[in-house]
């Protein structure tokens, strides 16, 4: 279990605490939702915790299996509803490997990515779709 300590500082920002390590966030409205934008509003916290966890799950693999993945990078873009009630529409992630395309080990390590938490987490309503790009 981990306990995870919020406050709101006023002005639509909240900062967080992760009780572990005692690291902080802080989140801030975004512009088109009466905010400043000056940080991570919570729905870009779920997109960027969609692509951590699916490189994350993929470096697991690859360290079990003596593949190196430094180097790899996710793109999600947040897509959120036009209509009300505002929540996330779409997270639109493009994962690239710096692997070649015939890597043996291509198959386990997309499968984990599809599997990580996050992305099992998500609403069924939310669409999203996860390319990779294998440049290796």
């Amino acid at each position: 279990m981990v306990v995870l300590k919020s406050t709101y500082e006023g002005g639509l920002r909240c900062r967080a605490e992760h009780g572990p390590s005692g690291a902080t966030l802080v989140t801030d409205a975004p512009v088109d939702n009466h905010g400043k934008g000056e940080s991570f509003s919570p729905t870009d916290l779920v997109a960027t915790a969609l692509g951590g966890c699916m490189m994350t799950v993929m470096g697991i693999v690859a360290e079990r299996h003596g593949i190196e993945l430094a180097g790899m990078t996710a793109e999600t873009e947040k897509v959120m509803t036009a209509a009300p009630p505002r929540r996330i529409a779409s997270l639109r992630t493009r994962i690239t490997i710096p692997l070649p395309p015939d890597h043996p080990q291509r198959s386990a390590l997309e499968q984990a990515a599809r599997a990580c938490p996050v992305h099992k987490s998500l609403h069924p309503e939310i669409d999203a779709p996860v390319e990779f790009v294998w440049t290796g």
